[in-house]
């Protein structure tokens, strides 16, 4: 089969999943909806169907419940994980290590530290209906991976294994600096550690429609480098044999997926193991190919973070937990097989 049928008929496949995922999940929560009354909501705010669509019998506030808390949740949920998803595939062919993933140099503690002193020590409305907080994150985390790309750069070059290197050093001191500001405003700890494990409590049609374009026109243009970063993951020599400039598109991947992990970080706080699951399980599933590879792993992210998301709001309701807390559950004993299957081979 051919590589472009194979991988259309995997994301027909994963986008079913997904849409039976989004109605099940909308219809979840405190307040419980049928499907078929969430179905007729969802399907009467798409511009073309909603004309044959009635809700007049369905209940208002089930309505407001729906199309202004759930989905503006959901939708930037599945965003989000397709955003770490998407970079984590990336980085793990750069570094040719499945255990690497979107934090490796540093972009979740420099959003953290961001968000922090957003949180603390600024007031403000934000910036086009974005909080001030997911405003300073992402700065705080486009920052941290610009000082960490310019420390990487040798010669015009970047070293992959100095950037690995200089992030983890970077990460650690902007988590004792977060840690620091936490235990200087002790009244805060609590909102600044909810926000650190990561959630999407504050989600609003207004943090969607700024984070879905940017992410969707990223995860585009990187998966025009799919096939050079089959090449480079055979070897540096071996690519530039193949003729691809590798200098430049390990520049290029690594500037895309730090700004696709960053803008997702911003909007959601720090959710760790998305981008080293969903990557790892796909390529059992689907092979290494970068080119089937890549574009799968993008939408099983947004799959793994929604169930994920939905979970965390209804495992205890009608208290709610940091999604973080639901990923790590799985994805620590993934990351120690992980470790455990290396160790094999190497000893």
């Amino acid at each position: 089969m051919r590589t472009g049928t194979r991988t259309l008929k995997y994301i027909v496949i994963l986008l079913i999943i997904l849409g039976l995922i989004i109605i099940v999940a909308a219809s979840t929560g405190a307040v419980k909806i049928s499907l078929k009354d969430t179905g007729l909501i969802m399907a009467s705010r798409i511009p073309g169907i909603n004309r044959y669509i009635n809700t007049d019998l369905i209940d208002y506030q089930d309505i407001v419940i729906i199309s202004q808390i759930r989905l503006p949740r959901i939708f930037l949920s599945i965003f989000v994980g397709m955003a770490l998803a998407g970079a984590g595939v990336i980085f793990q062919g750069l570094f040719r290590n499945p255990m690497a993933d979107p934090y490796v140099i540093g972009v979740s503690s420099g959003a953290a530290l961001g968000a922090t002193i957003g949180l603390v020590f600024v007031t403000g409305a934000g910036l086009l209906g974005v909080s001030t907080i997911t405003v300073f994150a992402l700065l705080g985390a486009l920052g941290t991976t610009f000082l960490v790309y310019n420390i990487s750069r040798i010669r015009g070059k970047v070293s992959v294994i100095t950037l690995l290197l200089s992030g983890i050093a970077l990460s650690a001191m902007l988590s004792a600096i977060t840690y620091f500001i936490m235990i200087l405003r002790t009244q805060d700890m609590a909102k600044i550690v909810f926000w650190v494990m990561g959630g999407f409590t504050s989600a609003t049609w207004g943090n969607f429609n700024v984070l879905a374009p940017i992410v969707t026109v990223l995860i585009i243009i990187s998966g025009f480098f799919m096939r050079d970063l089959n090449i480079i993951s055979l070897g540096d020599e071996r690519a530039v044999q193949l003729g691809v400039q590798t200098d430049r598109v390990k520049k290029i991947l690594l500037i895309l997926a730090s700004l696709i992990a960053a803008v997702a970080v911003s909007m959601s706080g720090v959710i760790g193991f998305v981008g080293l699951i969903t990557p790892h399980i796909l390529r059992l599933l689907v092979g290494p190919d970068h080119k089937i590879l890549y574009p799968t792993s993008v939408i099983a992210g947004g799959i793994f973070m929604l169930m994920s998301d939905t979970l965390a709001r209804t495992v205890l309701m009608p208290r709610e937990i940091p999604v973080g807390i639901i990923t790590s559950i799985a994805g620590v004993p993934f990351f120690l097989y992980l470790l455990l299957k290396s160790k094999k081979q190497i000893f």
